[in-house]
């Protein structure tokens, strides 16, 4: 099973990176950004069922792939 594990910096804490590439897009001509946030990617391909991988990953996330502090993650999963 691959599941992607989508981490991105909570609301709350600023994200320079994302700043930076919002600006440059309004500077490109690129009307109406109004947001723009800069994150992790990672796939990770497990053997198990769904709900076993998820709750595995969902461990992973919390220890090691995302700093819970001031990063939230979401998972996806393909069939």
């Amino acid at each position: 099973m691959k599941a992607k594990v989508i981490i991105t910096p909570k609301r709350a804490v600023l994200d320079p990176q994302g700043k930076t590439v919002q600006t440059a897009l309004e500077h490109m001509g690129c009307a109406g950004v109004r947001d723009v946030r800069i994150g992790k990617y990672i796939e990770i391909e497990m053997d198990g069922d769904r709900e076993t991988v998820e709750a595995k990953l969902s461990e992973y996330a919390d220890k090691f792939l995302a700093n819970p502090n001031i990063e939230d993650y979401r998972l996806v999963f393909e069939d």
